[in-house]
């Protein structure tokens, strides 16, 4: 329970409901977004639609205009 001071405290100066502090959360467990992307891209996770858009890019990225020239 709070002290007599603390109580006087609050009164005279009021009580603040502030954000609590969080913790830093350990990144080293977390999916790299570059990963999840990719597959994403590549129609690996049995999108009909990206499946299609892959599809297209490797097509557009195989064309002879988009190839770099040596």
């Amino acid at each position: 329970m709070a002290s007599d001071n603390e109580i006087q405290y609050a009164i005279m100066n009021g009580i603040s409901f502030g954000k609590g502090k969080s913790e830093k959360k350990d990144d080293s467990d977390k999916v790299k977004t570059k990963a999840r992307k990719k597959g994403y891209q590549t129609g690996a996770h049995k999108s009909g639609a990206a499946k299609h858009k892959a599809e297209i890019r490797q097509r557009v990225k195989s064309r002879a205009s988009q190839r770099k020239n040596k």
